[in-house]
Protein backbone atom coordinates (compact mmCIF):
# COMPACT_ATOMS: atom_id res chain seq x y z
CA UNK A 1 0.00 0.00 0.00
CA UNK A 2 1.07 3.70 -0.71
CA UNK A 3 3.32 5.34 2.09
CA UNK A 4 0.96 8.31 1.67
CA UNK A 5 -2.30 6.55 2.77
CA UNK A 6 -0.99 6.45 6.35
CA UNK A 7 -2.52 10.12 6.72
CA UNK A 8 -5.80 8.19 6.63
CA UNK A 9 -7.97 6.87 9.82
CA UNK A 10 -7.38 3.24 9.98
CA UNK A 11 -10.45 2.62 9.52
CA UNK A 12 -10.67 4.18 6.12
CA UNK A 13 -7.79 2.49 5.12
CA UNK A 14 -9.10 -0.88 6.28
CA UNK A 15 -12.80 -0.01 4.39
CA UNK A 16 -10.92 1.24 1.27
CA UNK A 17 -8.28 -1.88 1.27
CA UNK A 18 -11.60 -4.63 1.65
CA UNK A 19 -12.89 -2.52 -1.75
CA UNK A 20 -9.92 -3.51 -3.53
CA UNK A 21 -8.63 -0.09 -3.93
CA UNK A 22 -5.12 1.13 -4.17
CA UNK A 23 -5.00 4.82 -3.94
CA UNK A 24 -2.20 7.25 -4.39
CA UNK A 25 -2.42 11.12 -3.08
CA UNK A 26 -1.56 14.25 -5.86
CA UNK A 27 -0.85 17.32 -4.21
CA UNK A 28 0.76 20.92 -6.17
CA UNK A 29 0.79 23.55 -4.57
CA UNK A 30 -0.15 27.74 -5.11
CA UNK A 31 1.12 30.01 -2.94
CA UNK A 32 0.35 33.89 -2.93
CA UNK A 33 3.12 36.26 -1.08
CA UNK A 34 2.73 39.75 -0.05
CA UNK A 35 5.62 41.46 -0.60
CA UNK A 36 6.48 43.88 1.92
CA UNK A 37 7.25 46.71 -0.24
CA UNK A 38 6.38 50.27 1.07
CA UNK A 39 3.75 51.00 -2.14
CA UNK A 40 1.55 49.03 -3.92
CA UNK A 41 2.36 47.22 -7.13
CA UNK A 42 1.03 50.08 -9.76
CA UNK A 43 0.39 53.39 -7.90
CA UNK A 44 2.52 55.07 -4.73
CA UNK A 45 -0.22 54.42 -2.71
CA UNK A 46 0.97 52.94 0.93
CA UNK A 47 1.01 49.47 1.05
CA UNK A 48 -0.64 47.27 3.79
CA UNK A 49 1.49 44.39 3.54
CA UNK A 50 4.49 46.90 5.40
CA UNK A 51 5.20 46.72 8.79
CA UNK A 52 4.61 50.66 9.16
CA UNK A 53 0.51 50.78 7.54
CA UNK A 54 -0.28 47.05 8.58
CA UNK A 55 -3.08 48.92 10.94
CA UNK A 56 -4.63 51.56 8.77
CA UNK A 57 -8.59 52.08 8.99
CA UNK A 58 -10.48 49.96 6.17
CA UNK A 59 -10.32 51.72 2.78
CA UNK A 60 -7.49 54.32 4.10
CA UNK A 61 -4.67 53.11 1.69
CA UNK A 62 -6.49 53.55 -1.78
CA UNK A 63 -5.86 55.74 -4.68
CA UNK A 64 -7.42 56.59 -8.24
CA UNK A 65 -5.53 54.07 -9.75
CA UNK A 66 -6.62 51.09 -6.86
CA UNK A 67 -10.35 51.93 -7.45
CA UNK A 68 -9.92 52.05 -11.33
CA UNK A 69 -10.78 55.52 -11.95
CA UNK A 70 -11.12 56.34 -15.88
CA UNK A 71 -7.76 57.99 -17.43
CA UNK A 72 -5.47 56.80 -14.90
CA UNK A 73 -2.51 55.03 -15.42
CA UNK A 74 -0.45 52.16 -13.33
CA UNK A 75 3.61 52.31 -12.43
CA UNK A 76 5.13 49.46 -12.38
CA UNK A 77 6.96 49.36 -8.46
CA UNK A 78 10.71 48.21 -9.66
CA UNK A 79 11.08 47.05 -5.90
CA UNK A 80 8.42 44.20 -6.03
CA UNK A 81 9.78 43.41 -9.36
CA UNK A 82 13.36 42.48 -7.03
CA UNK A 83 12.14 41.06 -4.76
CA UNK A 84 10.50 38.57 -7.06
CA UNK A 85 13.61 37.68 -8.62
CA UNK A 86 15.45 37.21 -5.06
CA UNK A 87 12.67 35.00 -4.39
CA UNK A 88 13.25 33.33 -8.16
CA UNK A 89 16.92 33.20 -7.51
CA UNK A 90 16.46 31.17 -3.72
CA UNK A 91 13.96 28.98 -5.45
CA UNK A 92 16.62 27.88 -8.38
CA UNK A 93 14.10 29.42 -10.97
CA UNK A 94 15.16 30.39 -14.43
CA UNK A 95 14.73 34.64 -14.58
CA UNK A 96 13.14 36.10 -17.39
CA UNK A 97 15.13 38.42 -19.29
CA UNK A 98 11.63 40.07 -21.03
CA UNK A 99 8.46 39.77 -19.77
CA UNK A 100 4.84 41.30 -20.25
CA UNK A 101 1.92 42.28 -17.84
CA UNK A 102 -1.36 40.89 -18.97
CA UNK A 103 -5.27 41.46 -17.69
CA UNK A 104 -7.09 38.51 -16.41
CA UNK A 105 -10.82 39.36 -16.47
CA UNK A 106 -12.93 38.44 -13.82
CA UNK A 107 -15.50 40.06 -10.96
CA UNK A 108 -15.70 40.11 -7.72
CA UNK A 109 -16.44 42.80 -5.48
CA UNK A 110 -13.53 43.64 -3.68
CA UNK A 111 -11.81 43.79 -7.57
CA UNK A 112 -12.62 47.87 -8.55
CA UNK A 113 -11.47 47.25 -12.32
CA UNK A 114 -12.68 44.34 -13.00
CA UNK A 115 -9.41 42.63 -14.17
CA UNK A 116 -6.09 42.02 -12.21
CA UNK A 117 -3.18 43.25 -13.94
CA UNK A 118 -0.92 39.43 -13.66
CA UNK A 119 0.94 37.77 -15.82
CA UNK A 120 0.56 34.66 -18.06
CA UNK A 121 2.56 33.43 -20.73
CA UNK A 122 5.91 35.39 -19.21
CA UNK A 123 6.05 34.61 -15.97
CA UNK A 124 8.93 36.76 -14.21
CA UNK A 125 10.31 33.25 -12.77
CA UNK A 126 10.69 30.13 -14.76
CA UNK A 127 11.15 26.45 -13.85
CA UNK A 128 12.86 26.04 -10.50
CA UNK A 129 13.09 23.43 -7.18
CA UNK A 130 13.44 23.41 -3.90
CA UNK A 131 14.36 20.07 -2.23
CA UNK A 132 13.28 19.21 1.25
CA UNK A 133 13.74 16.89 3.74
CA UNK A 134 11.93 13.42 3.41
CA UNK A 135 12.16 13.43 7.86
CA UNK A 136 12.01 16.78 8.73
CA UNK A 137 13.61 15.63 12.17
CA UNK A 138 16.53 15.15 10.44
CA UNK A 139 17.23 17.73 8.02
CA UNK A 140 20.64 16.88 6.91
CA UNK A 141 19.22 13.62 5.59
CA UNK A 142 17.39 12.66 2.17
CA UNK A 143 16.07 14.93 -0.04
CA UNK A 144 12.79 15.17 -2.39
CA UNK A 145 13.09 17.80 -5.15
CA UNK A 146 9.77 19.91 -5.53
CA UNK A 147 9.71 21.23 -8.72
CA UNK A 148 8.79 24.72 -9.35
CA UNK A 149 6.35 25.32 -12.48
CA UNK A 150 6.77 29.30 -12.03
CA UNK A 151 6.49 32.54 -9.97
CA UNK A 152 4.48 35.85 -11.41
CA UNK A 153 4.30 38.60 -10.16
CA UNK A 154 0.64 40.59 -9.91
CA UNK A 155 -1.61 42.36 -7.62
CA UNK A 156 -3.52 41.50 -4.59
CA UNK A 157 -7.60 41.99 -4.84
CA UNK A 158 -9.22 43.65 -1.41
CA UNK A 159 -10.88 41.57 0.82
CA UNK A 160 -14.78 41.48 1.63
CA UNK A 161 -15.16 41.98 5.90
CA UNK A 162 -18.19 39.96 7.35
CA UNK A 163 -17.53 41.50 10.61
CA UNK A 164 -16.72 45.03 11.54
CA UNK A 165 -13.77 46.47 13.27
CA UNK A 166 -13.75 45.22 16.27
CA UNK A 167 -15.53 42.30 16.05
CA UNK A 168 -18.54 43.84 15.74
CA UNK A 169 -21.66 41.36 14.07
CA UNK A 170 -23.12 42.99 11.43
CA UNK A 171 -26.22 42.00 8.97
CA UNK A 172 -24.30 42.83 5.84
CA UNK A 173 -20.25 42.88 4.06
CA UNK A 174 -18.34 45.32 4.09
CA UNK A 175 -15.24 45.80 0.72
CA UNK A 176 -11.87 47.06 2.02
CA UNK A 177 -10.15 47.46 -0.65
CA UNK A 178 -6.78 48.67 1.43
CA UNK A 179 -4.87 45.52 0.37
CA UNK A 180 -6.28 45.90 -3.57
CA UNK A 181 -2.96 46.32 -5.91
CA UNK A 182 -0.73 44.95 -2.61
CA UNK A 183 2.23 43.56 -5.02
CA UNK A 184 1.42 39.83 -4.87
CA UNK A 185 3.88 36.72 -6.28
CA UNK A 186 2.47 34.26 -6.70
CA UNK A 187 4.49 30.82 -6.91
CA UNK A 188 3.02 27.42 -8.63
CA UNK A 189 4.82 23.99 -8.09
CA UNK A 190 4.13 20.68 -9.68
CA UNK A 191 1.81 18.16 -8.46
CA UNK A 192 4.89 16.56 -6.52
CA UNK A 193 3.32 16.16 -3.07
CA UNK A 194 2.72 12.54 -1.73
CA UNK A 195 1.74 13.50 1.67
CA UNK A 196 0.08 15.84 3.97
CA UNK A 197 3.43 16.46 5.68
CA UNK A 198 5.34 16.76 2.08
CA UNK A 199 3.21 20.25 1.47
CA UNK A 200 3.38 21.03 5.15
CA UNK A 201 7.23 20.92 5.16
CA UNK A 202 7.45 22.82 2.04
CA UNK A 203 5.19 25.59 3.19
CA UNK A 204 7.11 25.90 6.16
CA UNK A 205 10.67 25.75 4.24
CA UNK A 206 9.13 28.57 1.55
CA UNK A 207 6.97 30.88 4.42
CA UNK A 208 11.06 30.45 6.17
CA UNK A 209 12.79 31.43 2.85
CA UNK A 210 10.52 34.40 1.98
CA UNK A 211 11.14 36.00 5.27
CA UNK A 212 14.91 35.78 5.75
CA UNK A 213 14.66 37.32 1.91
CA UNK A 214 13.14 40.21 3.87
CA UNK A 215 10.25 40.50 0.55
CA UNK A 216 7.40 39.87 2.87
CA UNK A 217 6.68 39.85 7.00
CA UNK A 218 4.97 36.50 6.67
CA UNK A 219 2.24 36.63 9.52
CA UNK A 220 -0.49 33.99 8.06
CA UNK A 221 -3.04 35.41 10.27
CA UNK A 222 -2.38 38.63 8.58
CA UNK A 223 -2.62 36.60 5.12
CA UNK A 224 0.50 37.39 4.17
CA UNK A 225 1.57 34.04 2.46
CA UNK A 226 -2.11 32.02 1.69
CA UNK A 227 -1.97 28.11 1.04
CA UNK A 228 -3.77 27.08 -1.95
CA UNK A 229 -3.35 23.21 -2.29
CA UNK A 230 -4.54 21.35 -5.57
CA UNK A 231 -5.53 17.62 -4.57
CA UNK A 232 -6.67 14.84 -6.35
CA UNK A 233 -6.40 10.87 -5.83
CA UNK A 234 -5.10 8.03 -7.86
CA UNK A 235 -7.23 4.81 -7.84
CA UNK A 236 -6.16 1.41 -9.20
CA UNK A 237 -9.58 -0.67 -9.28
CA UNK A 238 -8.95 -4.04 -10.74
CA UNK A 239 -6.35 -2.65 -12.90
CA UNK A 240 -8.17 0.04 -14.28
CA UNK A 241 -6.55 3.83 -13.08
CA UNK A 242 -9.26 6.65 -11.97
CA UNK A 243 -8.16 9.99 -11.50
CA UNK A 244 -10.83 12.16 -9.20
CA UNK A 245 -11.37 15.71 -10.04
CA UNK A 246 -8.75 18.47 -8.61
CA UNK A 247 -9.94 20.66 -5.80
CA UNK A 248 -8.25 23.56 -5.12
CA UNK A 249 -8.55 24.62 -1.14
CA UNK A 250 -8.64 28.36 -1.43
CA UNK A 251 -6.88 30.68 1.21
CA UNK A 252 -5.72 28.56 3.62
CA UNK A 253 -3.48 30.87 6.37
CA UNK A 254 -1.64 27.85 8.35
CA UNK A 255 0.23 25.08 8.34
CA UNK A 256 -2.58 23.21 10.22
CA UNK A 257 -4.71 24.25 7.78
CA UNK A 258 -3.05 22.76 5.05
CA UNK A 259 -2.31 19.49 6.98
CA UNK A 260 -5.96 18.78 8.11
CA UNK A 261 -7.47 20.14 4.27
CA UNK A 262 -5.43 18.07 2.41
CA UNK A 263 -6.25 15.20 4.68
CA UNK A 264 -9.78 15.47 4.55
CA UNK A 265 -9.48 15.52 0.62
CA UNK A 266 -8.36 12.36 0.26
CA UNK A 267 -11.20 10.93 1.84
CA UNK A 268 -13.73 12.87 0.56
CA UNK A 269 -12.56 12.01 -3.24
CA UNK A 270 -11.87 8.49 -2.71
CA UNK A 271 -15.85 8.42 -0.87
CA UNK A 272 -17.26 11.00 -3.81
CA UNK A 273 -15.77 8.56 -6.38
CA UNK A 274 -16.97 5.54 -4.93
CA UNK A 275 -20.36 7.72 -4.91
CA UNK A 276 -20.77 9.25 -8.49
CA UNK A 277 -17.57 7.32 -10.30
CA UNK A 278 -16.88 11.51 -11.65
CA UNK A 279 -13.22 11.29 -12.62
CA UNK A 280 -10.76 14.27 -14.05
CA UNK A 281 -12.33 15.44 -16.95
CA UNK A 282 -12.35 19.51 -18.40
CA UNK A 283 -14.82 22.15 -16.47
CA UNK A 284 -14.26 19.31 -13.43
CA UNK A 285 -12.30 21.38 -11.14
CA UNK A 286 -13.38 23.02 -8.43
CA UNK A 287 -12.63 25.59 -5.74
CA UNK A 288 -13.18 24.77 -1.57
CA UNK A 289 -12.80 26.64 1.13
CA UNK A 290 -12.13 25.11 4.30
CA UNK A 291 -13.81 25.18 7.53
CA UNK A 292 -11.20 24.99 10.55
CA UNK A 293 -14.16 24.39 13.16
CA UNK A 294 -15.31 21.35 11.15
CA UNK A 295 -12.40 20.37 9.67
CA UNK A 296 -14.22 19.43 6.51
CA UNK A 297 -13.94 21.71 3.02
CA UNK A 298 -16.94 23.32 1.30
CA UNK A 299 -17.32 23.49 -2.19
CA UNK A 300 -17.44 27.47 -3.59
CA UNK A 301 -17.87 27.14 -7.01
CA UNK A 302 -16.75 24.72 -10.31
CA UNK A 303 -12.98 26.40 -11.26
CA UNK A 304 -13.20 28.23 -14.74
CA UNK A 305 -10.05 27.39 -17.18
CA UNK A 306 -7.59 30.01 -18.29
CA UNK A 307 -9.43 30.73 -21.41
CA UNK A 308 -12.37 32.05 -18.89
CA UNK A 309 -10.46 34.73 -17.38
CA UNK A 310 -9.64 36.13 -21.21
CA UNK A 311 -6.54 36.75 -20.35
CA UNK A 312 -5.19 39.59 -23.16
CA UNK A 313 -1.67 42.04 -22.90
CA UNK A 314 -2.36 45.36 -20.76
CA UNK A 315 -2.14 47.82 -22.98
CA UNK A 316 -0.65 50.70 -20.19
CA UNK A 317 2.68 48.70 -19.38
CA UNK A 318 5.49 48.27 -21.37
CA UNK A 319 7.54 44.96 -20.98
CA UNK A 320 9.64 44.26 -17.82
CA UNK A 321 13.58 44.06 -18.87
CA UNK A 322 16.33 41.85 -16.86
CA UNK A 323 19.19 42.75 -18.23
CA UNK A 324 22.66 41.14 -16.76
CA UNK A 325 24.18 44.46 -14.39
CA UNK A 326 20.73 44.54 -13.22
CA UNK A 327 20.33 40.95 -12.44
CA UNK A 328 23.63 40.82 -10.63
CA UNK A 329 23.29 44.13 -8.42
CA UNK A 330 19.75 41.97 -7.06
CA UNK A 331 21.90 38.51 -6.84
CA UNK A 332 24.31 41.13 -4.64
CA UNK A 333 21.94 42.24 -2.38
CA UNK A 334 20.60 39.01 -1.55
CA UNK A 335 21.95 37.12 2.39
CA UNK A 336 23.41 33.84 2.98
CA UNK A 337 21.31 31.26 1.24
CA UNK A 338 19.52 29.92 4.14
CA UNK A 339 20.29 26.15 3.60
CA UNK A 340 23.98 27.56 4.24
CA UNK A 341 23.58 29.15 7.02
CA UNK A 342 21.04 26.78 9.32
CA UNK A 343 23.94 24.17 7.96
CA UNK A 344 26.18 26.47 9.80
CA UNK A 345 23.89 26.85 12.95
CA UNK A 346 23.81 22.56 13.31
CA UNK A 347 27.55 22.38 12.50
CA UNK A 348 28.06 24.77 15.61
CA UNK A 349 26.17 22.45 17.64
CA UNK A 350 22.85 24.85 17.81
CA UNK A 351 20.25 22.00 18.67
CA UNK A 352 16.56 21.29 16.92
CA UNK A 353 14.97 23.65 18.94
CA UNK A 354 16.83 26.45 18.69
CA UNK A 355 17.27 26.17 15.09
CA UNK A 356 13.54 26.50 14.54
CA UNK A 357 13.81 29.77 16.63
CA UNK A 358 16.05 31.01 14.53
CA UNK A 359 14.29 30.00 11.15
CA UNK A 360 11.11 31.58 12.83
CA UNK A 361 12.72 35.15 13.74
CA UNK A 362 14.33 36.64 10.87
CA UNK A 363 15.93 39.22 12.98
CA UNK A 364 16.96 37.14 15.61
CA UNK A 365 19.00 35.26 13.29
CA UNK A 366 20.19 38.04 11.68
CA UNK A 367 22.07 38.95 14.96
CA UNK A 368 23.04 35.77 16.16
CA UNK A 369 25.57 35.44 12.64
CA UNK A 370 26.47 39.12 13.63
CA UNK A 371 27.22 37.88 17.37
CA UNK A 372 29.02 34.75 16.07
CA UNK A 373 31.12 36.86 13.72
CA UNK A 374 32.12 38.96 16.20
CA UNK A 375 33.69 35.78 17.99
CA UNK A 376 31.30 34.60 20.60
CA UNK A 377 30.64 31.55 21.09
CA UNK A 378 27.60 29.99 19.41
CA UNK A 379 26.60 28.26 22.52
CA UNK A 380 27.21 31.68 24.65
CA UNK A 381 25.46 33.98 22.18
CA UNK A 382 22.46 31.93 22.31
CA UNK A 383 22.02 31.24 25.60
CA UNK A 384 22.03 35.86 25.93
CA UNK A 385 19.77 35.69 23.09
CA UNK A 386 17.30 33.08 23.76
CA UNK A 387 16.96 33.54 26.93
CA UNK A 388 17.80 36.95 28.72
CA UNK A 389 16.81 38.63 24.79
CA UNK A 390 13.59 37.01 23.78
CA UNK A 391 12.29 37.46 27.57
CA UNK A 392 12.73 41.30 27.77
CA UNK A 393 12.23 41.57 24.32
CA UNK A 394 8.58 40.35 24.46
CA UNK A 395 8.01 42.05 27.80
CA UNK A 396 8.87 45.45 26.47
CA UNK A 397 6.79 44.36 23.06
CA UNK A 398 9.93 44.97 20.59
CA UNK A 399 12.11 43.21 18.14
CA UNK A 400 15.17 41.77 19.68
CA UNK A 401 17.12 42.31 16.20
CA UNK A 402 16.36 45.69 15.84
CA UNK A 403 16.86 47.26 19.61
CA UNK A 404 20.16 45.30 20.04
CA UNK A 405 23.44 45.11 18.09
CA UNK A 406 25.73 42.90 17.83
CA UNK A 407 28.38 44.34 19.36
CA UNK A 408 26.71 45.27 22.91
CA UNK A 409 25.60 41.50 22.70
CA UNK A 410 29.91 40.62 22.13
CA UNK A 411 30.05 43.41 25.06
CA UNK A 412 28.29 41.60 27.82
CA UNK A 413 29.56 38.28 26.98
CA UNK A 414 33.00 39.92 27.05
CA UNK A 415 31.56 41.25 30.74
CA UNK A 416 30.82 38.09 31.90
CA UNK A 417 34.46 36.20 30.80
CA UNK A 418 36.13 38.71 32.46
CA UNK A 419 33.68 38.13 35.68
CA UNK A 420 32.83 42.07 35.95
CA UNK A 421 29.79 40.82 35.44
CA UNK A 422 27.60 37.91 36.68
CA UNK A 423 24.62 36.30 35.19
CA UNK A 424 21.75 38.57 37.35
CA UNK A 425 23.39 40.76 36.20
CA UNK A 426 24.00 40.10 32.65
CA UNK A 427 19.79 39.30 32.60
CA UNK A 428 19.57 43.54 33.68
CA UNK A 429 21.86 44.89 31.51
CA UNK A 430 19.70 43.10 29.01
CA UNK A 431 17.07 44.27 30.04
CA UNK A 432 17.84 48.28 30.34
CA UNK A 433 19.36 47.99 27.01
CA UNK A 434 16.15 46.97 25.56
CA UNK A 435 13.88 48.92 27.32
CA UNK A 436 12.57 51.98 25.18
CA UNK A 437 12.02 54.04 28.17
CA UNK A 438 14.90 53.69 29.64
CA UNK A 439 17.23 56.05 28.35
CA UNK A 440 20.17 53.32 27.29
CA UNK A 441 19.48 52.26 24.18
CA UNK A 442 22.50 51.86 21.97
CA UNK A 443 24.22 52.50 25.08
CA UNK A 444 27.80 51.07 25.74
CA UNK A 445 27.21 47.80 28.10
CA UNK A 446 30.19 48.47 30.35
CA UNK A 447 29.22 52.16 30.69
CA UNK A 448 25.65 51.37 31.31
CA UNK A 449 26.37 48.16 33.75
CA UNK A 450 28.66 50.89 35.54
CA UNK A 451 26.24 53.16 35.68
CA UNK A 452 23.44 50.59 36.98
CA UNK A 453 25.51 49.66 39.78
CA UNK A 454 25.51 45.81 38.19
CA UNK A 455 29.39 45.45 37.54
CA UNK A 456 30.64 42.45 40.01
CA UNK A 457 33.11 43.75 42.78
CA UNK A 458 36.23 41.18 42.57
CA UNK A 459 38.74 43.54 44.98
CA UNK A 460 38.96 40.62 47.43
CA UNK A 461 39.87 43.80 49.74
CA UNK A 462 36.61 45.29 49.53
CA UNK A 463 34.89 41.68 50.54
CA UNK A 464 36.64 40.45 53.06
CA UNK A 465 34.74 42.67 55.89
CA UNK A 466 31.69 41.19 54.60
CA UNK A 467 33.10 37.53 54.64
CA UNK A 468 34.25 38.32 58.34
CA UNK A 469 31.04 39.51 59.58
CA UNK A 470 28.61 36.69 57.86
CA UNK A 471 31.59 34.15 59.62
CA UNK A 472 31.31 35.81 62.62
CA UNK A 473 27.55 35.59 63.08
CA UNK A 474 26.62 32.80 65.66
CA UNK A 475 23.35 31.95 63.24
CA UNK A 476 26.11 30.05 60.69
CA UNK A 477 28.24 28.18 63.16
CA UNK A 478 26.52 25.09 61.65
CA UNK A 479 27.58 25.96 58.14
CA UNK A 480 30.96 27.16 59.18
CA UNK A 481 31.99 23.92 61.09
CA UNK A 482 30.20 21.69 57.83
CA UNK A 483 32.42 23.49 55.43
CA UNK A 484 35.36 22.77 57.90
CA UNK A 485 34.63 19.53 57.81
CA UNK A 486 34.60 19.27 53.79
CA UNK A 487 30.91 19.86 53.23
CA UNK A 488 31.39 22.03 50.34
CA UNK A 489 27.80 22.76 49.45
CA UNK A 490 27.11 24.98 52.88
CA UNK A 491 28.95 27.57 51.54
CA UNK A 492 25.98 28.39 49.80
CA UNK A 493 24.13 29.93 52.59
CA UNK A 494 26.98 32.05 53.55
CA UNK A 495 27.54 32.55 49.57
CA UNK A 496 23.61 34.21 49.59
CA UNK A 497 24.00 36.29 52.75
CA UNK A 498 26.84 38.34 51.25
CA UNK A 499 25.68 38.61 47.95
CA UNK A 500 22.96 40.09 49.80
CA UNK A 501 24.92 42.58 51.76
CA UNK A 502 26.41 44.02 48.59
CA UNK A 503 23.46 44.19 46.78
CA UNK A 504 24.56 41.28 44.40
CA UNK A 505 27.59 43.08 43.37
CA UNK A 506 30.35 40.63 44.80
CA UNK A 507 31.70 37.98 42.71
CA UNK A 508 30.45 34.76 43.86
CA UNK A 509 34.02 33.01 42.71
CA UNK A 510 35.76 35.58 44.96
CA UNK A 511 33.59 35.35 47.37
CA UNK A 512 33.56 31.51 47.74
CA UNK A 513 37.53 31.36 47.37
CA UNK A 514 37.53 34.07 50.44
CA UNK A 515 35.30 31.84 52.88
CA UNK A 516 37.04 28.54 52.19
CA UNK A 517 40.64 30.47 52.82
CA UNK A 518 39.33 31.60 55.94
CA UNK A 519 37.90 28.52 57.18
CA UNK A 520 40.45 25.71 55.17
CA UNK A 521 43.64 27.75 56.36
Amino acid sequence: MERTIMTLAAADQERFAAMGLTTRLVVGMEIHVELATRSKMWTSSPNVAHASFQDAEPNTLTSPVVIGMPGTLPVMNKRAAEMSIMVGLALNCAIARRCHWDRKSYYYPDLPKNYQISQYEEPICGEGYLDIPVDPDRPEGACKRIRITRAHLEEDAGKLMHEAPGGLAIDHSIVDLNRAGTPLLEIVTEPDFGSAEEAVTFSVMLRDLCRHLGVTQGIMQRGHIRFEPNINVVIEKEGQTYKTPIAEIKNLNSFRAVKGSIEHEYVRQVEQWLEDGRVMSAGAKSTRGWDDNKQVTLLQREKEDAHDYRYFPDPDLVDLVVDEAWLDTIRGSMPRPLGEREASWRAAGVGSSEVRQLLDDPGLARLFDEVVGLGVAPKRALSLLLNAGLKWANEYGVSLGDHLSAAQVAGIDGLLSAEKLGSSGAEKLVAALLDPEGGHDGGEPEAVAERLNLLQVSDSGALEAHVDEVLADARNAKAVEDIRGGKDKAVGALLGQIMKKTGGAANPKVVRDLIFGRLRS
